[in-house]
């Protein structure tokens, strides 16, 4: 084939009002995006728009710890930036109702405003329904928050200088958009969470005309969904999931189990499906799942014919009549899966002959949970369905073949990729690159970064506070790097305790826990080196704190030479 030569990109043709009716000067005027969470990673995602004194938040969610970070519960966005910055705050916009989106907020919202705002937090019905339950469920009082209702497909304007049109998208829970931002500088797309189903379950289409119409005005900046840029082609659809749920649930010949993201109501409503049409009672168990549900039973995003049952109303009925729809697909300890796989769960046990389907894929950093979880029902007797072996799952982000229509759509003079580790973001910006009319520029982003976009230019210009703050039991943020790189250190090491009474008589006691199996004469030596520090320490009048360090190193370096490990020597000292 002979090179072509490419013709010069031609200039769009700008919407004359923008500037012009709010008296910006050319190239004088700038909107920053700063992405608090949600950049280079998967979950916790909070992105802040600021134009001048003016400021809109998309999103506030959370995301899981990994097995790295023992006894943490959840992870949310640092928002000090937020804080510093609460009275610019116009408007809070909430793309859908998943964790990783609005799971942050009952922590958030409080650390930003109190326990009280005035500042409208819009989101569609479902997404507000599943906030309310959050924040009632963390004893805060929805109604002391300005929550308004809006469809995925409305206008809203903020403040002076930004004017929101939501566009539906469909994704794996109703009531998803995205945005097309108005600025004074130009337009902004932000696709939200997506993939381009052509079956949805509940038949809401993607609106790609508005997302058309947007690209044929001129799109500044596109951002957008990077989570599926390594994988070509297209995303099943949920209804290619719900056939084949279906298969799966008429041959199986005893009792059903199904697991799936408590949040992902169309799959909930797939299986619901099928265990009525095969005369199959449906229990749940979860207590985020059962929360779940019955609000979007009660809003009417999910139909029931009969009703949800319980445990116990179900174990004494036919196998062939019973199907549990349960918590657990990412193996977590507490989980309902969890109990049922390891025998800890009061009500039920998994016996020979069950069918366990995983309707889900393991989160990154959880596939060695998910593992345990189906080895161990494999060992109990079960038949184990699982992704990709077993087409029981898909994805609810799309694929390279849906991101070009996206691209080819907006064709935006700037890119930013976002919602996706590294990996999926630069993949993203090659795919863009691939295009016939590629982005001028395209940026990597990065939590905490300001990201500065006028007419002419988009960069990188500086930084703001970012990270994580971990929630432990009802503890946020009192969990530091330093006290889980101790906790990491005992879980691989263990620990030496030595209590050592600074009196006339000395008295030194040795305990381990998690350490290589101790005999007598290895704490004998720890102890007698003890009390030989304490001894001398008492009769030379030393600190208590001198004291500790004269016990801690010695002892240290010996368990070292002795053993080849490091544990955690724990000296505490106290004044007879």
């Amino acid at each position: 084939m002979e090179n072509q030569e490419r013709k010069p990109r031609k200039r769009r043709r700008r919407r004359p009002s923008d500037a012009a009716s709010l008296g910006l000067g050319e190239g004088k005027d700038y909107v920053e995006i700063i992405p608090l969470g949600g950049m280079g990673e998967i979950g916790k995602n909070i992105t802040v728009f600021r134009f001048r004194d003016e400021i809109f938040v998309l999103d506030g969610g959370l995301a899981f710890p990994d097995e790295a970070m023992p006894g943490v519960d959840l992870l949310i966005p640092r928002v000090d930036y937020l804080i510093e910055n609460r009275h610019l705050i116009k408007a809070w916009i909430l793309t859908h109702g998943h964790e990783d989106h609005i799971g942050g907020l009952p922590f958030i919202l409080p650390m930003v405003f109190g326990k009280e705002s005035q500042v409208p937090i819009y989101g569609a019905k479902l997404t507000l329904g599943l906030l309310k339950g959050k924040l009632e469920e963390f004893g805060l009082r929805p109604g002391s928050f300005n929550l308004k209702e809006i469809s995925p497909d409305d206008r809203i304007s903020v403040g002076r200088y930004f004017t929101l049109d939501l566009f539906r998208m469909t994704h794996s829970i109703p009531d998803n958009s995205g945005l097309v931002i108005r600025t004074p500088v130009g337009t902004i797309v932000h696709t939200g969470d997506f993939k381009l189903d052509a079956t949805p379950i509940d038949g809401k289409l993607s609106h790609l005309a508005k997302v058309a119409q947007a690209g044929a005005e001129g799109v500044l900046l596109l951002i957008a969904d990077s989570t599926n840029a390594e994988r070509p082609g297209y995303t099943p659809s949920e209804m290619e999931i719900a056939k084949e749920l279906d298969r799966v649930i008429a041959r199986a010949p005893g009792r059903v189990f199904v697991t799936t993201f408590a949040s992902h109501i169309h799959r909930i409503q797939a299986v619901i499906w099928a265990a009525e049409k095969y005369g199959r009672k449906v229990a749940m168990e979860g207590r985020s799942m059962v929360r779940f549900s019955r609000i979007a039973m009660e809003l009417g995003y999910l139909k029931v014919k009969d009703r949800l049952y319980t445990l116990e109303e179900v174990k004494d009925l036919p196998d062939h009549q019973v199907l549990i729809l349960a918590t657990g697909s990412q193996g977590q300890p507490m989980s309902v899966l969890h109990r049922l796989a390891f025998e800890g769960h009061a009500k039920m046990a998994i016996k020979p002959g069950d069918t366990v389907i995983l309707s889900s894929s393991p989160i990154p950093g959880n596939e060695e949970a998910v593992n345990r979880v189906i080895n161990r029902l494999y060992a109990l007797g079960a038949y184990v369905l699982y992704p990709p072996t077993y087409k029981v799952h898909a994805s609810g982000h799309a694929s390279q073949e849906e991101l070009k229509l996206i691209l080819n759509l907006t064709t935006p003079r700037f890119f930013l990729p976002w919602h996706g580790e590294v990996r999926h973001q630069t993949n993203f910006k090659w795919l863009a690159e691939s295009m016939s009319r590629p982005p001028e520029k395209t940026l990597i982003g990065e939590n905490g970064a300001i990201y500065r976009l006028t007419r002419d230019t988009f960069e990188k210009v500086g930084q703001v506070p970012s990270g994580v703050l971990y929630v432990d039991g009802l503890g946020v943020g009192d969990i530091t790097e330093e006290i889980l790189a101790d906790r990491q250190h005992m879980a691989e090491e263990g620990i030496v305790v030595i209590t050592a009474l600074a009196s006339q008589d000395p008295v030194v006691e040795v305990v381990s826990r998690g350490f290589v199996k101790a005999g007598e004469r290895l704490l004998g030596e720890v102890k007698r080196m003890a009390l030989e520090a304490l001894q001398n320490g008492v009769r030379e009048k030393k600190t208590l704190e001198r004291i500790r360090d004269d016990i801690y190193f010695p002892v240290k370096k010996f368990l070292k030479k002795a053993t080849g490990r490091d544990p955690m020597i724990l000296p505490v000292v106290i004044e007879g």
